[in-house]
């Protein structure tokens, strides 16, 4: 049975928040970010919330005009990465971490029912049944988007469809950046869709053993990527070694117009 999660913050309630590097970042730690997820109701409007990383931001500066007013548009926007986290550290903001996995995870152990609905738009079919075996699920409603999503509208609409159809009280939206937030967003204009949507990535993946999370120790070292990229190095080296490096520039511009 889920615990009850006692919460001092309040979910229609505005958490105070900061801008760091071109993206809010709302002032809640991870046990916060669980209370106000788990004081959503099913039956209330469609909101989400956003866990952005390094990738995120890099690619948010790259190409602002598309990611700015999704993450604009999130309910909360919650700090998924440890560098960032240093980096803030050292110009001034305080960051909390909420790994997007950590939150999924809790979710399912801490707050969700084993009978109550739950939503998935992407994850492959292995991924699903393993997560369901795992917590012992008995409603979990699963919908598949084609692969190319950020450039097809009507595939958008329909994934946003899905959670009108299927009334839940958490999605977890899991088709990478920006496709889940762009689902989510086509969700949130609609006047039906009802619950709270999670933008987490690959977070069903670690939990059903696709993926392996890298030691708490390299966790807490801020080495994630790079077990990460050890672990897959043909799909991740760019993402790590070309890509995530522009982060100390885009950091060095910031704290620059901040003087």
């Amino acid at each position: 049975m889920p615990q009850v999660i006692q919460s001092n913050v309040g979910h229609e309630q505005k958490t105070s928040d900061t801008t760091f590097c071109g993206v809010r970042f709302d002032d809640l730690d991870a046990e916060q970010t669980l209370q106000c997820c788990a004081e959503i109701s099913p039956k209330e409007r469609f909101r989400f919330i956003v866990t952005p990383n390094v990738d995120h931001v890099v690619r948010l500066n790259k190409e602002p005009e598309i990611f700015k007013p999704l993450y604009q548009a999130a309910w909360l926007s919650v700090c998924d990465s440890r560098i960032l986290q240093l980096l803030a550290k050292i110009s001034g903001p305080v960051l909390h971490v909420v790994p997007g996995s950590d939150l999924t995870a809790r979710l399912f152990a801490d707050v969700i029912d084993k009978d109550e609905p739950v939503n998935v738009i992407g994850g492959n079919a292995d991924v699903i049944t393993k997560v369901i075996k795992r917590y012992g699920l008995s409603n979990m409603q699963h919908h598949q988007p084609p692969m190319g999503l950020r450039k097809k509208p009507e595939s958008i609409a329909s994934a946003a469809q899905f959670i009108v159809d299927n009334p839940a009280r958490f999605t977890f939206i899991c088709v990478g950046s920006p496709q889940q937030e762009m689902v989510a967003k086509a969700a949130l204009k609609t006047a039906d869709a009802k619950g709270l949507g999670l933008c987490v990535g690959a977070s069903l993946d670690f939990l059903a053993g696709k993926v392996k999370r890298a030691p708490s120790w390299m966790q807490k070292a801020r080495l994630e990527w790079l077990y990460r990229l050890a672990s897959e190095p043909k799909r991740m080296w760019k993402r790590y070694l070309v890509e995530g490096p522009k982060i100390f520039i885009i950091w060095a511009k910031w704290v620059l117009a901040q003087k």
